[in-house]
């Protein structure tokens, strides 16, 4: 995403509908949207031994849903965490049960163009790409490189080192140090 915006609304006596709708002005300029609620939280002047239970209602592949998200009452529970993502429009929040205060909380998510994300593959590929060409070429040199081992480390006192590099076994030079 994009860009990203607080998002807050409350239901409450008198306001029990909030509905989350946002409009692409441009079509020449289409934008993708997305709501992710964080938190329900009861407002501190609700009624004592009140239920207050909000629902949202929105759209499946199939048909439209409506379900409770969060069931506050004061004294027990007096916030919901969560990680709800709704990515169609219309998305719309009713107080069913209760005089409130309830507040939500969340992020509204503006996308880019879908072109721009196309153009940021493309980017990625040729990246990738040219980052694949670089690590076979550093892999070829590193190959070609290398040096086979001449010494053999096994041998005993008096022999002489693999590749014909004479000297007496005696030799300080040629002697390994332990």
């Amino acid at each position: 995403m994009a860009d990203e915006y607080f998002y807050g609304a409350t239901l409450k006596e008198g306001n029990k509908t909030v509905t989350w709708d946002p409009e692409n002005k441009s079509e020449s300029y289409p934008r993708t949207h997305k709501l992710v609620i964080k938190q329900c939280i009861l407002g501190h002047e609700a009624a004592a031994d009140e239920f207050n239970v909000v629902q949202v209602e929105t759209m499946t592949i199939r048909d439209t849903l409506r379900i409770p998200i969060a069931v506050l009452k004061v004294g027990e529970t007096r916030q919901c965490r969560m990680d709800l993502e709704f990515s169609d429009a219309p998305v719309t929040f009713t107080l069913v049960e209760g005089k409130g205060p309830v507040h939500i909380h969340g992020q509204h998510l503006l996308g880019s163009l879908v072109e721009e994300f196309e153009d940021m593959e493309e980017l990625e590929e040729e990246g990738l790409d040219e980052e694949e060409a670089d690590e076979d070429e550093d892999e070829d040199g590193a190959q070609q490189k290398k040096k086979p081992k001449l010494t053999n480390n096994s041998k005993g006192p008096g022999k002489p080192a693999a590749g014909g590099a004479g000297g007496p076994a005696g030799n300080d030079k040629n002697r390994k140090r332990k």
